[in-house]
């Protein structure tokens, strides 16, 4: 979630570690880094470079009071040093709230790598981006996200036992779309129930703005659920062999536009920041439920959402599914576990929903109080000494 106010924002900074060269960077590129630390509430931000084969990563440790941090790795062309801090400090605070939600014992964390992942991957770099992770000793567990594949994170397993999400080939739990994209579906037919008092997706139309891995999935849960979909994709052949696949069903939208078409539900599942000053305007539907992070642009988008009468459902609510799967690998992957649990999100969103409506507050102010009360629990039940 961007932008928020986030519980334990203003506790003070566990640690940084970061190199000088690194640390002369980010501060000419944005302003002091312990500040940015103090505005998301982290304990320890960790710049990482490897000249041999051109690693320059960010890793986030958001908030451990739940255990250690847990979170996907992007790559991304980032254009500063600046915008990829920004990115992995919003993201990593984002899961602490997705885990803490989650129910699953494990903090908010996130690694960034700078860099084009269609031209700058190498089985070197991601190796020594395995080694700095080793290096935290269990503070941090990582696995695939934008820009990178299980098969990438195989390399970086050579070096640690910090890697989740890999191919079953390498004793993995394998594609976590699938769940993820469950997870929005349930979350869909939860949102479907409290505003037209039935879960059935049959003859509602939903607007799929990306169909990847997880956006593509979705889809086909929602025709088979009977919804009609309005789908957009910077790929054009993903739309194209969706439409052909579902010629009945499914009907193509510009990619500029699908947040404006009139429709039930608009489900983003591409990039953050989709729901801006601009857009929450321009939206002509009863709710959102997507699987992209960091929907809500800032904090105010989400109160023009509720303003608005347009249901939000957290984006890292409801896209919690993929997180689940990793989390349960950690402890011996369970797939009929995983999918309970992953069902189970449509029993947390109709909570968030019911508190939101008695506080009239904004549902992601709901999820949030949810949240840090479970947080405050846990530190509470960890002050019990278990002995050496």
């Amino acid at each position: 979630m961007m932008g928020m106010k986030r519980f334990k924002a203003d506790w003070p900074m566990k640690e940084a570690v970061m190199q000088p060269e690194d640390q002369r960077h980010s501060e000419s590129a944005g302003g002091d880094i312990f500040e940015k630390m103090d505005k998301y509430g982290h304990e320890q931000v960790i710049f990482c470079r490897h000249r041999g084969s051109g690693l320059k990563a960010i890793i986030a440790i958001h908030d451990t009071t739940m255990g250690s941090a847990l979170g996907g790795c992007r790559m991304a062309p980032y254009g500063s040093t600046e915008e990829a801090l920004e990115d992995v400090l919003r993201l990593s605070r984002g899961m602490t709230y997705k885990c803490g939600a989650a129910d699953v014992d494990f903090g908010g964390g996130k690694a960034v790598i700078i860099g084009d992942p269609k031209r700058d991957k190498s089985p070197e770099l991601f190796r020594a981006f395995g080694r700095f992770v080793g290096g935290l000793n269990g503070r941090f567990y990582t696995g695939t996200d934008m820009g990178t594949s299980p098969e990438d994170f195989v390399h970086a397993a050579r070096e640690a036992k910090c890697f989740v999400g890999l191919p079953e080939s390498h004793g993995g739990s394998g594609d976590t779309s699938v769940p993820t994209a469950l997870g929005v579906l349930q979350g869909m037919k939860a949102t479907a129930t409290v505003l037209w008092d039935s879960e059935s997706l049959a003859g509602r139309t939903v607007a799929v703005q990306g169909v990847g891995k997880v956006g593509s999935r979705l889809v086909r849960l929602l025709v088979e659920e009977g919804a009609r979909c309005l789908i957009a994709d910077v790929d054009g052949r993903r739309v194209d062999a969706l439409r052909e696949e579902f010629p009945e069903s499914v009907e193509a939208v510009d990619v500029a536009t699908i947040h404006a078409v009139s429709c039930d539900i608009f489900a983003p599942c591409a990039g953050g920041g989709v729901i801006n000053d601009k857009t929450v305007e321009e939206l002509k539907c009863r709710a959102v439920v997507g699987s992209a992070n960091n929907q809500l642009e800032d904090d105010r988008h989400g109160d023009r959402l509720h303003e608005r009468g347009i249901l939000y459902a957290p984006d890292y609510v409801v896209n919690a599914g993929g997180l689940i799967q990793v989390a349960d690998e950690l402890t011996g992957y369970n797939e009929e576990r995983v999918m309970a649990k992953t069902r189970s999100i449509y029993d947390m969103l109709l909570k968030i929903y019911r508190l939101s409506r008695e506080q009239n507050i904004p549902t992601y102010r709901a999820v949030d109080r949810l949240v840090a009360k479970r947080m405050e629990q846990v530190a509470d039940l960890r002050r019990i000494f278990l002995g050496l």
